[in-house]
């Protein structure tokens, strides 16, 4: 029975990055991976531009070199995925980890396709593969999409598109230019504060124009099979016809997993348990790594302020193996 020093799970740019440090310190170590390689970025819209500029975004300092300020995500993949190749990285892709059992201080992991054991596990999971959803009549129909991709299926369509973060503003921008009637059904009194500079002036601009109609302080109540019924901000109902929703309502990390693989999760946010100087969990030599730290806060950590979880975490294994 082979025991790694580590076993990662999930092979994003932070997971990479554990990867990279590990191979520094000539630990064993094996990434297992449910998707593709950084499967998160490619699920990304097509021409989703990160808020960081290249270097921020740069992981064991390998130079990502970017022809634009802001990187997009087909630059992302050839960066991360090349790094992947060229630094030869232990990756097991398309198979899911599905239990981390400690006994004897040892980690049993149980896979799709097998089982693994190791001394230390690093969960980096991120956030992205479950839907925060709206808990509304019809958000189960085929013509809500709680991910986008692209424009061009909702040319000439009538399309609501829930909330005004980054990704709801570019869907409404994109799906309108593409041709389609578009109406942001939004709970706050305006666009978010948070949404990329260069293109919240754009958004704003085009609500005020009529070119894309707003309702603010509003909530969708129910999603039919031709319209959908929302509340606006006076309490009034209204219904609207409509071919598609496009629900960015964000993406929550996998809490199940976690309370499973015994880490403690505290309050409102499910804030995960670990320590902030070694990314150690309740559970020893289990660490945590990126986005799925922030619990329900899931914009407290991103690529550019997780890179440091890295050095943290290798760091203080190899202390316990000293």
């Amino acid at each position: 029975m082979e025991i790694l020093d580590i076993l990662i799970v999930g092979g994003g740019p932070i997971g990479l990055n554990c990867a990279l440090e590990a191979k520094k310190n000539n630990l064993s170590y094996l990434i297992i991976e449910k998707g593709t390689i950084v499967n998160s970025l490619y699920n990304y819209p097509l021409y989703m531009r990160f808020f960081s500029t290249a270097e921020k975004l740069e992981i064991d300092e390998i130079p990502f070199i970017s022809t634009a300020p802001k990187p997009g995500r087909q630059e992302a993949l050839e960066y991360y995925q090349g790094i992947a190749r060229q630094r030869n990285i232990n990756i097991n892709l398309y198979e899911k980890v599905e239990k981390v059992l400690k006994e004897n201080d040892i980690f049993e992991i149980t896979t799709s396709k097998g089982k693994y054991y190791a001394k230390n596990v690093i969960i980096s999971t991120g956030f992205y593969d479950i839907p925060n959803l709206m808990n509304i009549p019809g958000e189960n129909l085929p013509k809500v999409k709680h991910y986008y991709t692209e424009p061009y299926p909702y040319a000439q369509q009538k399309i609501v598109v829930i909330g005004s973060s980054n990704s709801s503003v570019d869907a409404a921008l994109e799906t309108y230019r593409k041709g389609a009637d578009v109406t942001m059904i939004v709970r706050h009194s305006e666009i978010s504060g948070n949404v990329k500079y260069w293109v919240k002036p754009d958004i704003e601009n085009r609500i005020s124009e009529g070119s894309i109609k707003a309702h603010f302080n509003a909530e969708l109540i129910e999603i039919k099979e031709d319209s959908v019924i929302f509340k606006d901000k006076n309490g009034e109902i209204h219904e609207i016809e409509n071919d598609f929703v496009l629900a960015m309502t964000g993406y929550l990390p996998d809490f199940d997993f976690l309370t499973k693989s015994g880490i403690d999760l505290q309050g409102d946010c499910l804030n995960p348990v670990y320590n902030t100087e070694t990314m150690e969990t309740n559970v020893q030599n289990l660490y945590l790594a990126g986005v799925v730290c922030g619990g329900k806060d899931t914009h407290l950590w991103f690529i550019e302020n997780s890179r440091i979880h890295a050095k943290l975490i290798i760091n203080n294994i190899i202390n316990h193996l000293n």
